[in-house]
């Protein structure tokens, strides 16, 4: 009998797939489960995986890869996705296909299957890292797969209640969420229809603006070539930072983000996300930028800033491309040294000072008195040579003119 991974959540989809993969694949299913800092809704996952027919269940514990190897290049990227969106579900998505192919590879399994479906992001992010890292590994895509009948949440339910399968879904709860220690995603039910405003029961991680505390607080935060290292002084470990952040930034209502995005498969989507720590974090590290960064190189990391945040999201985060962009985002780091004050107050971050180890603001240049360095009637050449293109054009449309 053919050994088949199932990326394993517990939710309704993956909970029915273990007893569907057993009846239409005839194989042993061996449920993995990646810890990416989601704390209570991993509760009971391993029990129920086995009582719901795997043959085993393993529980990996990622979390610190997850934020070293995967938030940490990003950050330093500076890469958003339109903007907006901090990118956390899409960057936890090739670690734990990573994982379910070393799992897959170690128990002899002949292919790997997941429960995302045909119309979202997240079966190009699986499918993409298994075929870049196991090419020879089959994947099994139930919702694409003619065998799959079951078509809507209800016919899910349906399928789980015939078989025993136990499932935990809300009434009152009904939107898609997605957790990790970055953030939390919040789709369907309301939030489907644009006009709709999310309604104050959604957030769950943080606290809403209107009961966020009526005084400021600020947070200092300290960076070692672009990478987070310690909170008000004191250093702490990549799972403490976050953590730290996270409970700092969810008290203000800081990291709330509304918006319709563009899906890699053509189709609109409305999500809200909560990421209290991350928008620290990226607030922070773009500050230190400013003071360390010379022009040309801190306008072209825009531009690159961009392109890598479309790759993460398109999960092509093993691709050849995402990894030159490391190569020249790493040099820009070398000198992000230093530390970014930050004043929270209802949902705002603002900028409350900054210092870095090799600043490149000078105060005397930066003055209107003139130093050594700037001589201010140098200015008038400069000028002249600079606008030179500008001033033959006006030259010439005069000309025409008369």
């Amino acid at each position: 009998m053919d050994k088949v991974v199932l990326l394993y959540s517990g939710g309704l989809d993956t909970s029915i797939m273990i007893a569907w993969l057993k009846e239409n694949y005839h194989c042993e299913v061996i449920a993995m489960c990646a810890d990416l800092g989601q704390k209570e809704e991993l509760s009971g996952l391993e029990v129920k995986a086995l009582k719901t027919g795997a043959s085993k269940c393993c529980v990996e514990h990622l979390t610190e890869e997850f934020i070293t190897d995967y938030i940490y290049p990003v950050i330093k990227a500076g890469a958003v996705y339109e903007g907006s969106y901090l990118l956390g579900t899409s960057f936890a998505r090739p670690l734990i296909a990573k994982r379910a192919v070393e799992v897959a590879l170690r128990e002899g399994a002949t292919a790997v299957a997941h429960g995302a479906t045909g119309k979202g992001n997240d079966q190009v992010r699986f499918e993409l890292t298994v075929m870049a890292l196991a090419p020879q590994l089959k994947i099994i895509s139930p919702w694409k797969d003619p065998l799959w009948t079951l078509n809507s949440r209800e016919a899910c339910i349906a399928y789980a209640e015939k078989r025993g399968i136990p499932i935990s879904q809300s009434t009152k709860r009904i939107y898609s969420e997605d957790r990790n220690i970055w953030h939390i995603s919040h789709e369907g039910g309301l939030l489907e229809i644009p006009w709709n405003e999310p309604p104050d029961d959604v957030y769950t991680l943080s606290s809403t603006i209107e009961k966020a505390p009526d005084t400021p607080e600020y947070v200092e935060i300290g960076f070692n070539k672009g990478i987070p290292v310690s909170v008000n002084g004191k250093t702490l470990t990549p799972v403490e930072l976050l953590e730290k952040l996270n409970a700092l930034g969810a008290k203000h209502a800081i990291g709330h983000v509304d918006m319709v995005e563009n899906r890699l498969v053509g189709i609109k989507s409305r999500g809200v996300y909560e990421t209290p720590g991350g928008a620290l974090l990226y607030f922070a590290h773009r500050e230190l930028e400013r003071l360390v960064l010379d022009r040309d190189t801190s306008h072209f990391k825009e531009i690159i800033s961009v392109k890598y945040a479309e790759l993460v999201y398109d999960g092509k985060w093993f691709s050849a491309l995402r990894s030159a962009l490391d190569a020249f985002v790493d040099v820009t780091q070398e000198n992000i040294t230093g530390k970014a004050r930050l004043k929270l107050y209802k949902g705002n971050i603002v900028a409350a000072g900054s210092k870095a180890d090799k600043s490149l603001y000078l105060e005397d240049l930066a003055s209107f008195t003139d130093s050594a360095l700037y001589d201010q009637k140098d200015a008038t050449g400069f000028i002249r040579l600079f606008g030179l293109p500008m001033k033959v054009a006006g030259l010439v449309d005069r000309k025409a003119e008369q």
